[in-house]
């Protein structure tokens, strides 16, 4: 066995969304190349099998069920059992390292310190970036307190395992850190055509009605409000295009179309929550054209990784988070305006050899860069650093 790894993250695993999705392939990379892990999670999650696996998951006394994308004080009480649970993990076992993953890091630097051990910090957003969601993280002193404490967060880990687009700014903040770059694994399997055609009957689209899909989750930094805004613009052009939104919780999707309440009356807009993983291939095969409106952030969705292996033509905001993996021989950039939005919509309806063209390049791209083992490779050349770190600290120590 190459060694036993400890990953402290601090997410409801297993749960269809984004950083669990993100972990979930980490762990099967450990598994597949023999590494055994150990994760420390919150007390509540689906259990996976996957070779290697222990799940040790915190204790819940707040009897807490469910904690949103983002800040919240569940996540901070669950937080605060997380950390008790990773410091009997280190007591009880011997590890070559902890991953921590998130906001987890900041206790982690203390607990690996105190073990011995190197850390690897998986940064998968801009934690100041993305506190700014939260009305206490927005002010000046709020902010700038936030980016010392990152700073300090990325001089004192051994190395950042960072989402595409963060690695510039790791480099920028913390020069003296080592830094990789994850590109997960985006070739889900593709769907059978009837499972398409069930989806479409599923969702009252008829035959002839282009569809734009947007998959994601309905936070406001993803750029919704701007894609919401081309809806009248697009459907002034192609009345009968319908929008699919998935990934709704709770009533935020409401919420967002609070103020144009017709496009759903009018079927225009179709508001879907959040689906299981095993689904999205279907919704994404449904889509004549892709849509990641994403307004800022520093990483990249990982839903850009699902877009380029559906085979199909995708509108991305003209953003450095989606020029990591995008460029025009593979997708339509725009600026995130409603209006620009609504234009590359509308192009590629009336343009299908330069959409089949987009669709075509993306898909390859993503057969020959995104695959699995690629992504495995990455994992192995990350932990074999990692173990060179750990037998030169044994060395000199």
């Amino acid at each position: 066995m190459p060694g036993r790894v400890l990953v402290v993250a601090p997410e409801p695993f297993y749960a269809d969304r984004g950083t669990p999705i993100a972990l979930r392939q980490l762990l099967e990379a450990l598994g597949q190349l023999s590494y055994a892990a150990d994760l420390v999670t919150y007390p509540f999650g689906m259990d996976v099998e996957i070779p290697g696996l222990s799940i040790f998951r915190a204790r819940n006394p707040f009897r807490i069920r469910h904690v949103p994308v983002g800040f919240s004080v569940r996540k901070v009480l669950l937080d605060c059992t997380l950390i008790a649970r990773l410091r009997a993990r280190l007591k009880a076992a011997r590890y070559l390292c902890v991953h921590a993953v998130e906001e987890a890091a900041f206790p982690a630097v203390f607990l690996a310190r105190w073990a011995g051990l190197p850390l690897v910090y998986d940064m998968q957003s801009s934690l100041p970036e993305q506190l700014t969601e939260h009305w206490v993280f927005r002010g000046r002193a709020a902010q700038a307190a936030l980016h010392r404490c990152e700073r300090w967060l990325l001089e004192n880990v051994d190395l950042v395992a960072s989402s595409s687009g963060l690695s510039e700014r790791v480099r920028r903040i913390a020069p003296g850190t080592r830094v990789r770059e994850w590109r997960y694994s985006g070739l889900l399997a593709r769907p059978q055509a009837r499972e398409v055609a069930a989806l479409r009957s599923e969702l009252s689209i008829s035959a002839g009605s282009p569809v734009v899909v947007y998959a994601g989750t309905f936070e406001n930094y993803q750029g919704l409000a701007d894609l919401l805004a081309a809806v009248p613009l697009v459907l002034a052009e192609l009345p009968e295009t319908v929008f699919v939104l998935v990934g709704n919780e709770g009533t935020r999707g409401r919420e967002l179309l609070g103020r144009t309440p017709g496009f759903l009356k009018a079927g225009a807009v179709r508001l879907i929550d959040r689906q299981p993983r095993h689904r999205v291939p279907a919704f994404l095969a449904l889509a004549d054209v892709l849509v990641s409106p994403r307004a800022l952030g520093g990483n990249l969705p990982l839903k850009i990784f699902d877009y380029l292996s559906a085979g199909r033509p995708i509108v991305a905001t003209d953003i450095p988070t989606h020029r990591t993996l995008l460029d025009e021989t593979r997708a339509v950039l725009v600026r995130p305006a409603a209006d620009e939005i609504a234009q590359a919509i509308t192009t590629l309806f009336r343009d299908p050899e330069r959409a089949a063209r987009l669709a075509a390049a993306a898909s390859a791209y993503a057969q020959n860069t995104l695959g699995w083992e690629t992504f495995v490779r990455s994992v192995d050349e990350l932990y074999k650093e990692m173990r060179a770190i750990s037998h030169t600290r044994a060395h000199n120590g």
